[in-house]
């Protein structure tokens, strides 16, 4: 009898494993079998002499390509450096009035970047801020925790007490925030208050931007030209959006912003979604009447709107509790109805 600890354990093989190989026949080869078989014991696997190749051998050795595009872009860079160093050089040691533009504009350059930088730095600070306040109003709204969704409040109140187009807003929050006692109410009367107004105006920013990327791309006459201009679009969308809610990031926080963008559509599936709801709105009665370009305008309007509602989504320091979430579907009716009417008049 085998005891427990010599018994043999269940184990799984990929039935296409290059690894695994016939066992030679005891009868024919006149071996015996290992010991760890008479045991119970699976043998060991014995090691190809010659494994098939796979798609991991084509990522061996050195990547010379990668290395000259590399080598090519550092010279250039380097060139471009050295060539404007030497020209200010020259500039600076200059005492007539050549040298003292040259030094004005350096200062000006200088100072420029340091406003940038700072203003980079200022807009980081503001989107941490609004993850941090969101993460606040999460945990109170999961703990069901009073006192701590009074905390969430007051921090919302200072990040929106500067913006003088919600004073009203403010000012009738703090009317019925004393008369708030159950754990939950206060969220949701600040995601009804102050919340909604700034969703209608970041869903009204959304349309703006869906229509005028749908008609750039019906007339541009060249695609490269959509596309910069789709790109440029989506980050100022980005932009307004997140300042809406406190936020205003520069290009650099834009670009940080937009990864998170994409990283929640890819997470909720919105691209598949853009899909089918453009599907849905351009029906086979106008698809067959309307011309290429206004369908890939269409497109990229709907990708952008999918875009500004993810945006909403990641920006928002509250979740939405009581107030109506702002959903693609819902805006790509209105955004396109003006533009497929005329292009089916026309």
């Amino acid at each position: 009898m085998t005891s427990p600890a010599d018994s043999r354990r269940p184990r799984s093989f990929a039935p296409d494993d290059p690894a695994l190989r016939p066992a030679p026949d005891a009868e024919a080869t006149g071996a015996e079998a290992p010991t760890s078989s008479r045991r119970g014991r699976p043998p060991a696997s014995p090691q190809p002499s010659n494994p098939r190749p796979t798609s991991a051998d084509l990522s061996r050795g050195i990547r010379w390509g990668a290395m000259l595009l590399s080598g090519i872009v550092g010279l250039a860079a380097l060139a471009t450096v050295l060539w404007f160093t030497r020209y200010v050089e020259v500039a600076l040691a200059r005492q007539d009035w050549v040298g003292w533009i040259a030094f004005g504009l350096l200062c000006l350059v200088g100072l420029s970047a340091l406003v940038l930088i700072l203003r980079e730095i200022i807009g980081m600070f503001r989107l941490k801020r609004l993850g941090t306040l969101r993460h606040e109003v999460t945990q109170a709204l999961h703990d069901n925790d009073l006192p701590a969704e009074r905390r969430a409040v007051r921090h919302l109140k200072r990040i929106l007490g500067g913006r003088p187009d919600l004073q009203w807003q403010l000012a009738r929050f703090s009317e019925h925030e004393r008369a708030v006692m159950n754990a939950g109410d206060l969220l949701k009367l600040a995601d009804r208050e102050l919340m909604m107004p700034l969703d209608q105006e970041a869903r009204r920013t959304i349309l703006k931007a869906a229509k005028r990327i749908g008609m750039v791309t019906a007339i541009s006459p060249m695609a490269w030209i959509a596309m910069l201009y789709v790109l440029i679009e989506n980050l100022r969308m980005l932009r307004a959006v997140a300042g809406l809610y406190g936020g205003r990031p520069g290009p650099l926080g834009a670009l940080r912003l937009g990864k998170l963008v994409v990283g929640h559509i890819i997470a909720t599936g919105g691209v598949a979604m853009t899909d089918d709801l453009l599907g849905q709105f351009l029906g086979q009665d106008l698809l067959r009447r309307v011309s290429r370009r206004l369908g890939e305008g269409a497109f990229n309007g709907a990708l952008t709107a999918r875009v500004g509602a993810a945006a909403i989504d990641v920006c928002r320091p509250l979740p939405f509790i009581s107030a109506p979430p702002v959903r693609a579907r819902d805006m790509l009716a209105e955004a396109f109805r003006r533009n497929a009417s005329v292009a089916v008049g026309s």
